[in-house]
């Protein structure tokens, strides 16, 4: 299995993890997960437990987008050392992302992110050229 697939299978997970954490959160502060209106609950939410949930729904936005990346640079069979470390310090991107998020560090979050998006570009820059 080649480093971007790798890399796809955690980015792939994270969103679940992230729930689990957000899941605990928000037992923690209403007693218990509304599991029948999961999403009027979170409407809800407050402090960490709201970011918990903001967090989960970027890290599911950012997967759609960085898995069509991976699968049009191995279908195009770009440069795999230069897409391999694209993924890589994608992965780092997405990691931090929600860290910062659960630790309201908006600015250095945004930050992450950018780097997160640029190599995302860099990505579908590669696929381009190949």
């Amino acid at each position: 299995m080649t480093t971007p697939f790798r890399c796809l299978i955690v980015v792939a997970v994270l969103p679940y993890v992230i729930a689990g954490i957000g899941g605990y959160l928000r037992t923690k502060q209403f007693g218990s997960a509304d599991n029948n209106h999961p999403r009027l609950q979170a409407a809800k939410l407050e402090g960490i437990a709201a970011r918990a949930w903001a967090a989960q729904a970027n890290a599911w936005e950012a997967l759609a987008i960085f898995a069509t990346a991976v699968f049009m640079t191995h279908l195009v069979h770009a440069d795999e050392k230069a897409t391999a470390t694209a993924c890589e310090i994608y992965l780092a991107t997405r990691i931090a992302h929600p860290a910062l998020y659960l630790a309201n560090l908006a600015t250095a979050r945004t930050l992450v992110f950018i780097v997160g998006l640029a190599c995302l570009a860099r990505l579908f820059l590669l696929a381009s050229a190949a």
